[in-house]
């Protein structure tokens, strides 16, 4: 070599050796300690079987996620975000059949969300020594891995803190929810995918290294693997393989059990502790209350003697008290009523038929048809009904349920009552129906 000349490879690798010199030396408190991570469970083959489960239920939690946001009809700018760009779902009109639609889709959407929790929890636990190795990247694969892994542990982070908070109705965080949460699944889907991808080989490599059953049974650590899971100097289990597995899997069947009664209803509803405000509402007739009429600024004036159901459509306008509309024919239906939060319930309502009102109104086969309510605060006063929703036979305004005139909080004197339509949109205090042919 002669004098002056760069040493071979010093060009090519001095820069990345230099920097991860450099971050090594600015290693923050807590990170790159790995000999701090010392369970003999973590390891690549328990790290899959969480993985495993995590691959089965992800693609369902945010399939049944997106159907919600189709369900709200973006189309008619009512879904949030009202323009997402070209991240924006191809438009469909939301089926009104089979009934149940939204409420198996939504509460699928919320428990199995819910379930996957200790599992996600899991496996962020059995991974944790790559999530504070340090210096975080090597090189430029690794570093695409990590970015990935970032975003991915992030993304669902964030679905779930922002999902139990809407549950839960305690919007703290400084951001429209239906914005944040679908941005978010989209960032998480993105992530889900290059990780798989990434992933995929050494997850199937290692369920494969050993018979499940046997690795149940043998709770020595597992061989030494590239990605640094395996502890270097394991201390003694405290838990077995096993019972790691059967916490886990325990802890989501509990937050199941505790959350799915308020979506099947009737006396499994009393099961539901996990509930936004306890789900269980005692008496007949009576269902659970998202806002109620005083929340909404609804006055008994509002609802009382003077109010009127205004149709429009056709060129013509048209008032109808409860009187008058008690006179028309009346159809009854038993119908599911499901909210965005999960929960559901099955009622019977009474009323007259959307399709009546619209061919009263000199509109037979309306396009669409805009629902305004009685409502003076809050962003869901309005709603625009798809021509297959107000065609439908069980498409009502109904004016009693079980029975019974409506309720106050739930929509007396008049609220509309569609088939697999988001509880949101089955607008309360209703007075105007426009019936538009376009």
């Amino acid at each position: 070599m002669r004098p002056g000349e760069p040493r071979p490879g010093a060009t090519r690798y001095g820069a990345p050796v230099r920097l991860w010199r450099a971050l090594e030396r600015r290693r923050p408190p807590g990170f790159g300690r790995v000999r701090a991570w010392r369970s003999p469970l973590r390891g690549p083959w328990l790290t899959s079987v969480f993985a495993v489960v995590l691959l089965a239920g992800l693609p369902i939690v945010t399939v049944t996620g997106l159907l919600s946001y189709a369900a709200y009809s973006p189309r008619f700018g009512q879904a949030f975000p009202p323009d997402a760009g070209w991240l924006r779902l191809p438009y469909f009109e939301w089926p009104t059949r089979p009934a149940w639609l939204y409420r198996v889709t939504q509460g699928l959407h919320v428990v199995l969300g819910l379930a996957l929790v200790p599992v996600v929890l899991g496996k962020l636990w059995s991974v944790a020594p790559k999530l504070f190795a340090w210096p975080p990247a090597r090189s430029f694969a690794q570093l695409l891995e990590r970015v990935t892994l970032l975003l991915l542990v992030g993304g669902i982070l964030f679905e779930i803190v922002t999902g139990v908070l809407n549950i839960q109705y305690a919007y703290v965080f400084g951001f429209g929810f239906y914005e944040g949460h679908y941005y978010g699944a989209w960032v998480f889907i993105g992530a889900f995918a290059a990780h798989v991808t990434i992933k995929l080989p050494r997850m199937v490599r290692a369920l494969r290294s050993r018979p499940f059953r046997d690795a149940l049974r043998d709770d020595r650590p597992e061989p030494p693997d590239p990605d640094g899971l395996v502890p270097a100097a394991p201390r003694p289990a405290t838990m077995t393989r096993r019972g790691a597995l059967a916490f886990v899997g325990g802890g989501s069947l509990l937050v199941a059990v505790m959350t799915a009664g308020q979506v099947i209803g009737g006396a499994a509803r009393r099961t539901a502790f996990l509930a936004p405000r306890g789900g269980h509402v005692p008496g007949p007739g009576e269902f659970p209350v998202n806002r109620t009429a005083a929340a909404a600024g609804i006055t008994a004036e509002d609802v009382g003697a003077r109010w009127r159901l205004v149709l429009r459509g056709g060129g013509r306008t048209l008032e109808l008290d409860r009187a008058d509309l008690l006179a028309l024919p009346q159809h009854t239906a038993e119908l599911p009523i499901a909210c965005v939060e999960g929960w559901a319930t099955v009622r019977t309502w009474s009323g007259v038929r959307l399709r009546d009102l619209a061919a009263a109104a000199g509109v037979p086969e309306p396009a669409s048809a805009y629902v305004r309510s009685a409502e003076r605060y809050g962003a869901f006063n309005q709603a625009t009904l798809q021509a297959n929703q107000v065609a439908d036979p069980d498409s009502l305004l109904a004016l009693r349920v079980d029975g019974a005139d409506l309720p106050l909080d739930h929509g007396r004197p008049a609220r509309v009552i569609v088939p697999a339509l988001p509880g949101v949109h089955n607008t309360k205090w209703v007075r105007l129906i426009e019936f538009r042919t376009r």
